[in-house]
């Protein structure tokens, strides 16, 4: 079959960076350098030219950019994206006559002869000729030109065809940069061929750098003289927020603040049988109050709320709202829409279940419902409900539990009327399913870092999702803890392995979260024995909490936070770089922001002291061989001289676990804090 055009010669193969060959949008954060490469060539010795085009997505005129050779038919170009949304970019490419004449002229030229010792006259006859059929290039480009650029193209026309007649013994080169630059901007568009336009989404910066604390507001109250219990209020979270921001979070996150069925209720611990008085699990979510879209009475009102909101707002911090598309047997939609659930044969609705283990207090959602177009629409006005009252993040539980399709035209439909809106998919599953969310659109994801311990695993996890093709999709957020989860490594090494996994999940991501105060105070009794279950699980109770002790790990707390906002290498994940050990309880790696360099060395056991070399690859950090460079200690403020590869580093975990080392050198600014942009080029 025969193509529509057939003078098209040149082939474009390989462009990157592209999500399942464009099925998905790549992902971006604001103010990041967008490098796109190519693999374009064509037949024969004819050069080829070529760029990049790229737009907001619905404007109608595209920007471009040339694209520049990289050397074995590799081209490359980059743009700025300067607003969070929908882009595209493509890339064209032709045979650039022009460019291969102006070669072919000049090797012409320097094979002329020397007039005082003529040895040929075909070169005489051959460079005019040649000057005649630049002239015609040139005039097929004024075609496609208008202006100033169009009249500057023929006065060289001209230029060329008057100089093909003056028959001179010797010929001067006759083309500028100038003339080259027009020459390639005006090619002949339907000889050119053209990539498919990928998808770009860009986020606002705190979907790229973030730090999480959740609380549950029913155990935020501070209790007077004499109260031995009380359930905490939007108002205690509101004065528990100076604490919060002082430690350097900016998001605070609540788990679902619903009203909470009272079928089949939930007892501490998990019981199955609620005594008086127990609240049950907030994932139980809807009552005779109200379902996703009310509020629990005991938390307050939606003008609490709100106040709570702007006072964080005020603040420099978000709330995360908690979404679990799940139903307690109370909520409203279970009479309202019961074709929403799964029914089974004797006629009741089927609850959660894992078997053995039985959530009676749980419905879930049929996504194969007939009436799937009206549930999904529900679903969305949640989205849309609490957005209209301020929240602007969402922590989504269980999603990889729901309809893949649904989230890819959810998240799609929040994000054309607000595209700042994050959502972080919690989902402790299978890869690829994992992965599939975030292509979906989920902004973060929970990650496999809780299960990842010793060095082999974090490093060879860590190279994954922070590089190309996962990186273009992906971006994790690393949590040490959550109410679901209480790794054996927390539940072992006490207070050093909180210290650690801290500060691991604090240098290693650009995002991290924490469930507190339950980790600040080193909360770590399972369930069982062999449990990632606490014992007493505030999923379950109100907890009251003492965040006065003396072995709160808060100040550390505190202080990697602020090492955080002051350095920006830690603000992105990209260009995270391992450096050997030989010892396999220390790890080594640093990140770069510019001038700004951290390197991380950190003993991963958390009851014994240990030592090693650390090889550090010099060229990444910019450092010459045989130099002496300061590293300083921002944990403690010592400085060291190092000098060359070859470093030792001894940690005591009992005293601090790790080193978060700014290194200054001869080609950084010392003492100061590079406050370059955080992600100033973002390969493929």
């Amino acid at each position: 079959m025969k193509p529509v055009e057939g003078r098209k010669r040149v082939v474009i193969e390989a462009v990157k960076p592209n999500v399942e060959c464009g099925r998905y949008p790549v992902r971006r954060f604001l103010g990041d350098r967008v490098r796109v490469s190519v693999a374009m060539f064509g037949d024969g010795h004819d050069h080829v030219g070529g760029q990049l085009l790229y737009r907001v997505k619905g404007e109608r005129r595209w920007r471009t950019v040339p694209l520049e050779a990289e050397g074995n038919d590799i081209w490359s170009a980059s743009f700025v994206v300067d607003q969070i949304g929908a882009w595209q970019y493509a890339v064209q490419g032709w045979i650039d006559h022009f460019d291969t004449w102006k070669t072919d002229l000049r090797k012409r030229l320097e094979a002329q002869p020397d007039p005082a010792n003529p040895v040929s006259t075909d070169s005489e006859q051959d460079i005019p000729l040649a000057l005649r059929s630049g002239a015609i290039i040139l005039e097929r480009a004024a075609k496609f030109a208008k202006g100033k650029d169009s009249i500057a193209i023929r006065e060289v026309q001209l230029s060329l065809e008057w100089m093909a007649e003056q028959k001179a013994a010797v010929y001067e080169y006759p083309i500028t940069p100038g003339i080259c630059e027009l020459a390639a901007k005006y090619f002949d568009p339907e000889l050119a061929t053209r990539s498919a336009d990928f998808d770009l989404w860009v986020d606002r910066e705190r979907a790229r750098f973030s730090s999480w604390y959740e609380l549950f507001p029913r155990s935020a109250a501070v209790l007077e003289e004499g109260e031995k219990q009380r359930h905490g209020t939007f108002a205690d979270v509101r004065e528990r927020l100076p604490a919060i921001a002082a430690m350097g979070f900016d998001v605070l996150y609540l788990p679902p603040i619903s009203p909470i069925g009272v079928a089949y209720r939930k007892g501490k611990n998990n019981s199955v049988t609620a005594e008086e008085g127990d609240e049950g699990s907030p994932w139980a979510i809807g009552s005779s109050d109200g379902g996703h879209k009310a509020i629990h009475k005991k938390l307050g009102t939606m003008e609490d709320f709100e106040g709570l909101v702007a006072a964080a707002r005020d603040r420099g911090m978000e709330i995360a709202l908690d979404i679990a598309f799940q139903c307690s047997p109370d909520h409203p939609w279970v009479k309202e829409h019961p074709d929403w659930f799964i029914i089974r044969p004797d006629g009741t609705i089927q609850y959660a279940e894992n078997p053995p283990k039985k959530y009676q207090d749980i419905y879930p959602l049929n996504f194969e419902s007939d009436d799937w177009r009206n549930l999904w629409e529900n679903l969305h006005e949640v989205f849309e409900h609490w957005i209209r009252h301020g929240v602007k993040i969402f922590r989504v539980d269980n999603p990889h539990t729901k309809a893949l399709p649904f989230w890819e035209w959810v998240i799609a439909e929040v994000h054309t009327k607000h595209p700042e809106v994050i959502f972080l998919a919690e989902a402790f599953t299978r890869p690829h399913v994992m992965y599939s969310l975030a292509k979906a659109g989920f902004t973060q994801s929970y990650t496999y870092f809780t299960w990842r311990n010793t060095k082999a695993d974090l490093q060879q996890y860590f190279e994954e999702v922070t590089r190309p093709p996962v990186s273009d999709f992906f971006t994790p957020n690393l949590w040490p803890n959550t109410p679901d989860i209480l790794h054996a490594s927390l539940q072992e090494g006490g207070r050093p392995a909180f210290m650690q996994r801290l500060i691991l999940a604090a240098t290693l991501g650009a995002s991290y979260g924490i469930y507190g105060p339950a980790f600040e105070l080193g909360e770590n009794t399972p369930a069982k024995k062999v449990s990632e279950e606490y014992l007493n699980s505030e999923k379950y109770e109100i907890r009251q909490w003492d965040l006065d002790v003396p072995y709160s790990i808060a100040p550390l707390i505190t202080r990697v936070n602020e090492i955080r906002r002051e350095n920006v290498a830690l603000q992105s994940d990209l260009s995270l770089e391992f450096h050997p050990v030989d010892n396999p309880m220390v790890m080594c790696y640093h990140k770069r922001g510019g001038d700004n360099i951290i390197l991380v060395a950190i003993n991963l056991d958390p009851k014994n002291e240990q030592a090693g070399w650390i090889d550090l690859n010099l060229k990444s950090l910019g450092i010459a061989h045989d130099e002496t460079f300061d590293v300083e200690d921002l944990l403690t403020g010592v400085h060291y001289k190092w000098h060359d590869r070859s470093n030792y580093v001894a940690l005591r975990p009992d005293v601090m676990p790790a080193h978060v080392f700014r290194v200054t050198h001869a080609k950084s600014v010392t003492g100061e804090v590079t406050k370059a942009e955080p992600a100033v080029d973002v390969s493929e």
